[in-house]
């Protein structure tokens, strides 16, 4: 975008590795649903569709819709946490908000996989398919209607929690991209986010796949 600046955001970190963002949106707001209607080539060939909400949601509905036509599997990451119409929600085949954005969303408070469980039902009621709430250090909550699984979280030493989300709707996509089942891709996409939290900054703590791998059978023994 010539007349915009790129989307940036300010990151504090705590003592204990927990973080807050500012974002300034700049250009990411000006990706509308025409302008992106010139690429659904790059949308049309994919096994996963992974979203989120840092540009439009106009635009994040109409590419739901897209991958929903074309029999591709819809991922949304509820971030950050907004307000969203039942008519985008019908279009997610997973949900995946972290505590705060559930509550957000149902007004549910999260506390745990109970807690967990209940805001996940509103949130099927509404149309989702399934939702996967994660909990931080008490690991993620799976729910799609007919069960309620619970994955604890793998220790590490947490230093810097951010991207954690992003690591792990990452690694989500691509289990379930390379064939997993839900039970399959959850570990390997927990693992992902526990190791980005042992790294200071965002897209530099992403672990890469082998790591990821190495880790998870380092645990098994």
């Amino acid at each position: 975008m010539e007349d915009a600046a790129s989307g940036v955001a300010l990151i504090m970190v705590d003592g204990e590795g927990r973080n807050q963002i500012a974002v300034a949106s700049g250009a990411n707001l000006q990706l509308l649903p025409d302008l992106a209607r010139q690429y659904v080539s790059l949308v049309t060939w994919a096994q996963v569709l992974l979203c989120q909400l840092e540009i439009p949601v106009p635009t994040v509905q109409w590419a739901l819709a897209t991958g929903r036509e074309r029999g591709i599997l819809t991922i949304l990451n509820l971030a950050p946490a907004q307000q969203l119409p039942d008519t985008l929600l019908t279009l997610v085949d997973c949900l995946t908000p972290n505590a705060v954005e559930a509550e957000t969303l149902t007004g549910v408070a999260v506390k745990g996989p109970e807690t967990a469980t209940r805001a996940a039902q509103h949130l099927l009621a509404r149309g989702v398919r399934r939702v996967i709430v994660t909990l931080g250090t008490q690991g993620v909550l799976f729910c799609d209607g007919t069960s309620a699984l619970h994955f604890p979280a793998f220790p590490v030493e947490a230093v810097d929690t951010t991207g954690a989300g992003d690591a792990f709707n990452g690694a989500l996509a691509v289990g379930l991209a390379a064939g997993g089942t839900w039970e399959e891709a959850l570990p390997l996409a927990n693992a992902a986010a526990a190791l980005t939290c042992t790294k200071r900054g965002a897209q530099t703590s992403f672990p890469r796949r082998s790591e990821v791998e190495t880790f998870m059978r380092t645990l098994k023994r």
